[in-house]
């Protein structure tokens, strides 16, 4: 742990709470303007203070977190929680669940794209038996 004097960057924070895989992607997403504190863009460079509401857009989902504590250095996920309280609002939530079941099935949508080894076979097999 850092001294108490120590000042403790934005993206530094978010990386270290793993709310993103490695520092410079959330540079770029602070960049980008998906950052937010009281719906202001921040800069990386901001310093961070317990008590601070960030409004934090990452790939997967949108997160609205509270600051409780700092953490200077990426730590394993159960201890990288107790650093700040997901305060993100239960329609937020719902909404990720709702499109994570209906986008990501895992299979193939029918007659979309190239033909499985299968379907190539079965095709080949009924264009031979024409000739």
């Amino acid at each position: 742990m850092a001294s108490t004097g120590e000042k403790l960057r934005i993206d530094k924070y978010l990386w270290a709470i793993r709310l993103f895989k490695t520092r410079s992607l959330a540079g770029d997403a602070i960049d980008k303007g998906k950052v937010k504190m009281a719906g202001t863009p921040v800069k990386a460079s901001r310093t961070v203070q317990i008590g601070d509401e960030y409004e934090v857009k990452t790939e997967a989902r949108k997160w609205v977190i509270k600051v409780t504590a700092l953490l200077y250095n990426r730590v394993q996920y159960s201890e990288a929680i107790k650093h700040y309280i997901d305060i993100t609002p239960a329609e937020d939530l719902e909404a990720i669940q709702f499109q994570a079941s209906s986008f990501h099935t895992g299979k193939r949508l029918s007659k979309i794209g190239r033909p499985t080894k299968k379907e190539r076979r079965d095709l080949d097999s009924f264009m031979d038996e024409e000739d």
